[in-house]
């Protein structure tokens, strides 16, 4: 399958690897971004690492209307998706996006909406459901090993230093559309979702520390309710030095599970301890690209194959709203004071 890639910025050296590195039928076959010189600088250092030529679009219109182009990931800032996902679905050509899908719910619903009335394949890159400790989570969750779940503990104690922030626009609610929830957390905020179904209430506070200089929130806290009659609390932040893994705690009525730095940790009321997955960073510190690509690999060659075989892909652009709406019942909640309903999705 030929790929074109949109986007040249921090995550782009990650999608490149993981296709690299791919040992399915997938194929690197030009990129875009937002300067002419560095689009073909970035291609010529592709077309090195891939050993065959990588062609330098200069606009999205010229991918839309390539034939020869099957898929496109769209790794922009989340401010410029709407015109490229017009330009694309146009052409029906399946989209393969980074998280988030859009600023708010609001927009990013058009997003998927628009996906689905012109039937184009919508896949998102939350790549912590690939990883193998998640999926043991998972599959232990359908199995009844832990017993109903009753209390949820989320923690993303992370770092970024200001040099992170100083990026243009980053940080802000008119590109980026938030902070530490929408630009960070969203992962794990994801993967509980997937992991437990729907929040349906919060109490939050968003506040920035004094130790960064942005518009958004670098700290965000929550209390939540769970459609499966879960309770929760949440901490999420980019002011923890020098930052740590996240982590998902689970107390159910048979088993406790805590899934942190890539270990599945599940202890039993009975004393027994199962553990699954091995260590690994996952860009917590001050280098937010400090993780594998392996997890972008799994969910790339997951997205191709879904596009072939017709199924729905790892996360669909449908699942990735409820992570919006959370966010923005934060949002609400914060500046309200008030507990706030999760709009569906």
């Amino acid at each position: 399958m030929n790929i074109a890639l949109i986007g040249l910025g921090m995550v782009a050296g990650t999608h490149i690897a993981a296709i690299r590195h791919s040992e399915k039928d997938i194929r690197l076959a030009g990129v875009l971004g937002r300067n002419t010189d560095r689009t073909q600088a970035f291609a010529k250092a592709c077309a090195e690492q891939m050993g065959h030529d990588v062609a330098a679009f200069e606009t999205v219109q010229q991918i839309a209307d390539d034939p020869a182009i099957d898929a496109v990931i769209v790794a922009t800032p989340p401010n410029a998706r709407a015109d490229i996902v017009t330009a694309l679905t146009q052409a029906r050509k399946p989209i393969l996006m980074e998280k988030p899908v859009e600023r708010d719910l609001t927009a990013a619903r058009r997003i998927v909406e628009r996906c689905e009335e012109t039937s184009t394949p919508l896949g998102i890159v939350f790549q912590h459901r690939a990883r193998a400790a998640s999926i043991a989570l998972k599959q232990a969750l359908e199995r009844g090993v832990l017993g109903d779940i009753v209390t949820v503990d989320l923690r993303v104690p992370w770092w970024r230093d200001q040099g992170y922030y100083d990026a243009p626009g980053r940080g802000s609610f008119a590109r980026d559309g938030g902070g530490v929830m929408i630009s960070q957390a969203i992962h794990t905020l994801d993967l509980v979702l997937w992991l437990l179904g729907p929040m349906t209430g919060v109490q939050a506070m968003m506040r920035t520390t004094p130790l960064h200089r942005l518009e958004a929130e670098d700290w965000a806290g929550a209390l939540f309710e769970m459609e499966n009659g879960a309770v929760g609390t949440l901490m999420a932040t980019t002011a923890a030095y020098p930052g740590a893994a996240e982590s998902i705690t689970l107390q159910g009525t048979r088993a406790a599970a805590h899934l942190a730095a890539g270990v599945l940790t599940i202890t039993h009321l009975d004393g027994r301890v199962d553990t699954h997955g091995a260590a690994a960073t996952t860009g917590g510190g001050a280098d937010p690209m400090g993780f594998t690509h392996a997890w972008h690999q799994t969910v790339i060659e997951d997205f191709v194959d879904a596009v072939q075989s017709g199924r729905a892909p790892m996360a669909t652009g449908r699942s990735a709203l409820q992570s919006h709406a959370v966010i923005d019942a934060m949002e609400t909640a914060s500046r309200t004071g008030q507990t706030t309903r999760v709009p569906l999705t």
